[in-house]
């Protein structure tokens, strides 16, 4: 089993908080997508005993293909790579792109899940994220979505935002569950580097909720989500029925998984590789038959902190004897381990350690305490 995520690096504006690699130029759009189909070919021979099960179009704004240029990757997949007949196809898009027939052209090329980036309902935050849709689109989108015959949705939602109050906070979580997706997504603002909001904030002109706003925003919305039937089965991520996204738990799980596209991360268990983030040279290596990559061979050290801190953040936690199969800690992180437990922070079972919900607020803290350090 093994997943496929692929890069599209492209969006139609830049949203003031984002530091994902992209390009608003999409002049060279169909070039870097006979890029991006190379390096599906390039690759395919080391994975040619691989069983993919998902695959996930992400950026970026991958909803500003055309339906040729995503037909395109969708087939290339399919030529090189052995792929479920029920595979999960998931496109990231924005609700300004969901009009009724790009919906319908999606649907007809076999994509089966729509991860739609509302971020906000309301327009002024929307105006200065500047995200290129309202409110009333994003109910739009996913009421045509519907229409169309998408039964998979998963909504993005922004909490920590400049002047959100906890009132407002209830009024958005809502709004997102009276739209009646399968799955939420809900992520904190961070100020990055290099973004327009991390100037805005230095210059004073917008003031970022505190951690202890943050923290209660959190708290309510995992209360308001299992209300309506949501389980928190990863830390930002919440699903009714157990709609999971399959191919983000992949990646929750270990999974090997397959990375194409600028800055595109991959990983076999063994080692991983990422490429260049930098659409040029990526299309230029690549027309030259070179990877445009980096490859790091991982230690076990390096495999289980990374096997901690990703399962730590699900309901599933982190299996024992996965963990213990790379490296059997002293008895000085059994201490720590034990410290949490003390303070219902971590809990530990026959087979798996798993956060509490209170540790689900330290789930980056707990898990550094936990890293074993060379």
């Amino acid at each position: 089993m093994a997943g496929c995520y692929i890069h599209i690096p492209f969006c139609a504006q830049k949203c003031s908080y984002c530091d994902f690699y992209f390009s608003t130029n999409r002049s060279y759009q169909d070039k870097m997508v006979g890029a991006l189909s190379r390096e599906l070919e390039l690759r395919s021979d080391n994975w040619k005993s691989e069983y993919f099960e998902t695959i996930y179009f992400g950026g970026g704004t991958p909803s500003v293909l055309t339906e040729a240029q995503l037909k395109r990757l969708i087939q290339q997949i399919q030529r090189f790579y052995t792929v479920s007949e029920q595979v999960e196809i998931t496109l990231e898009c924005n609700p300004d792109d969901c009009t009724p027939e790009k919906l319908s052209r999606w649907k007809e090329l076999g994509v089966t899940r729509l991860s739609i980036g509302i971020q906000s309902f309301d327009d002024e935050q929307l105006c200065w994220m500047n995200r290129g849709h309202t409110a009333a689109e994003s109910r739009n989108a996913v009421l045509n979505a519907k229409k169309v015959g998408f039964d998979e949705l998963s909504l993005d939602l922004i909490y920590g935002l400049p002047n959100l109050s906890l009132d407002d906070w209830k009024t958005q979580i809502r709004e997102i569950t009276a739209l009646d997706p399968e799955h939420i997504s809900a992520y904190c603002l961070t100020v990055e580097n290099k973004t327009a909001l991390s100037k805005w904030v230095a210059e004073g002109k917008i003031l970022i909720s505190n951690v202890d706003q943050q923290s209660e925003q959190f708290e309510l919305l995992v209360s308001e989500l299992k209300k309506m039937g949501y389980e928190q089965y990863e830390i930002s991520n919440f699903a009714r029925d157990e709609h999971y996204s399959k191919h983000n738990t992949s990646y929750w799980k270990g999974v090997k998984y397959l990375g194409i596209g600028p800055s595109a991360h991959g990983y076999n268990q063994v080692e991983r590789y990422w490429n260049k983030a930098n659409n040029r040279v990526y299309i230029s290596e690549l027309e030259k038959g070179q990877l445009p990559e980096t490859v790091e061979v991982l230690s076990n050290q390096d495999c289980f902190n990374e096997t901690l801190m990703i399962g730590l953040r699900t309901k599933w936690g982190v299996s024992k004897k996965d963990l213990f199969a790379m490296i059997y800690p002293e008895s000085e992180w059994f201490q720590i381990v034990k410290n949490y437990e003390q303070r219902k922070i971590l809990v530990e079972t026959a087979d798996s350690f798993l956060l509490t919900e209170a540790g689900r607020l330290l789930a980056d803290t707990v898990a550094a305490d936990l890293f074993l350090i060379k």
